[in-house]
């Protein structure tokens, strides 16, 4: 029997693998820039009327038909093009071509069809992905019914092993994802330790509480309502606050809310006659929320009623202490000061670089002050915290470290810490 050599035009072979090796990148490229481009950018471009981010969307939402068809393309054109160039060099250079087929076609697939385009469509991925949409969504729909057979025999191999493809269970909450995002490009330098923060407090919202931000009612400033009006007048243009809660016969009974403005209107049109105001009448209704109320819905009932200001009541109905829409604010923004706001209460920081704290002063407050990262899940005030955490109720003088911090006990009432000196750790040198 006669051998039948097949020879090959050597330019036609060329054009055939670099074919293959473009055809491969494309590819590789498809595959890297759509999984890595942004889904947030790609919504907005949509919405703004881009018509091919609205096909990278689509194909986002079958995400493992798209990786299959471009693993499908790609192994194709890969093992095509090593096939065909092993075969050219076998006829040129015998048994030894084959050897130098792997060596060349590996080299040339790794640099130019795997590294090169994932590189570049990585650097760009919104723009990469916006430029290959189209052309990928063809590919998709070419492959679509061999996909659909591999994803069906892939899942068949799975799931004695556990794996359930397709069913989305998330491991992290939207939230964490946000949260986790913004960590990371802040620690890339794209996003500014203020606008993290803020981020931050936005997403803390529905995990905390109103009891975690409001005013003890041991803190709060009140008005009896039973005091001749002109002292009235005196307490509320004495208060950096505009609005007071109004009490009668005893400090639980809240009857109103005193607003310095309404106030102050009424004693103009009583012609100054602090004698002639009735404060019960110009006093508004109280609002009283539940302590349990999550702070984003407390924002959004802040926001329905039009109002600023609501008492917070704990489950038996007894007061524990005021809400504002500014308190909420400051969980996002930070704290907001005018020139009648006071700092902190009950915090004086010391040349050594601790601080005396009274015991009632809330962990959220001492954090933001100090820029600290005491946890407040287990306690609200400071005290309440040297509390948990010893699970006793401390002595005068007794010293304590938890989480990098020193806290020493100054003062004590009864059961109650009234006064205490933190020390951070964090920055002292070894032997300190």
């Amino acid at each position: 029997m006669e051998n039948i050599e097949i020879h090959t035009n050597p330019f036609l072979a060329l054009g055939i693998v670099i074919l293959c090796l473009a055809l491969s990148a494309f590819f590789s490229g498809s595959e890297t820039a759509l999984t890595a481009a942004s889904r947030a950018r790609m919504h907005a471009l949509e919405s703004a009327g881009d018509s091919r981010a609205g096909i990278v969307n689509r194909l986002l939402m079958a995400k493992e038909r798209l990786i299959g068809a471009m693993l499908i393309g790609n192994s194709i054109v890969n093992i095509g093009a090593s096939a065909f160039t092993t075969t050219v060099l076998v006829q040129f250079f015998g048994a030894e071509g084959a050897i130098y087929a792997t060596v060349a076609m590996s080299i040339l697939i790794i640099i130019f069809a795997e590294v090169m385009p994932k590189t570049m469509a990585i650097s760009t991925p919104d723009r990469s992905a916006l430029l290959l949409a189209r052309p990928v969504a063809l590919v998709v729909a070419l492959f679509g019914p061999l996909t659909l057979a591999i994803e069906a025999v892939v899942r068949g191999l799975l799931r004695p092993f556990g794996f359930r493809i397709g069913e989305n269970v998330a491991v992290l909450s939207a939230a964490e994802e946000l949260r986790g995002a913004v960590d990371f490009l802040h620690s890339e330098g794209s996003v500014e330790a203020d606008a993290r923060k803020m981020f931050g407090g936005l997403l803390d919202l529905a995990e905390l509480e109103v009891s975690d931000i409001m005013v003890h009612r041991t803190k709060m400033r009140t008005i009896s309502a039973d005091l001749p009006p002109e002292e009235i007048v005196r307490e509320v243009l004495s208060s950096p606050h505009t609005r007071l809660p109004l009490w009668s016969g005893s400090a639980d009974n809240i009857i109103g809310v005193l607003h310095a403005k309404d106030l102050l209107r009424a004693y103009d049109a009583a012609g100054g006659k602090a004698t002639d105001l009735n404060v019960r009448e110009i006093a508004l209704d109280p609002w009283f929320v539940p302590d349990t109320n999550s702070l984003q819905d407390q924002l959004k009932a802040f926001l329905a009623k039009k109002m600023h200001f609501a008492l917070v009541v704990d489950e038996y109905g007894e007061v524990m202490g005021l809400v504002t829409l500014e308190d909420i604010l400051e969980e996002i923004v930070g704290d907001i000061r005018d020139e009648h706001d006071v700092r902190v209460q009950g915090l004086r920081p010391l040349p050594d670089g601790s601080v005396r704290v009274d015991g009632s002063v809330p962990i959220r407050d001492l954090n933001r002050a100090m820029d600290w990262d005491l946890p407040d899940e287990e306690a609200t005030t400071i005290a309440g915290l040297v509390i948990h955490e010893a699970q006793t109720i401390p002595d005068t003088g007794q010293i304590f470290t938890f989480y990098s911090y020193r806290f020493e006990v100054l003062r004590k009432a009864r059961n109650r810490i009234t006064l205490l000196k933190i020390t951070s750790l964090h920055r002292r040198k070894p032997g300190e």
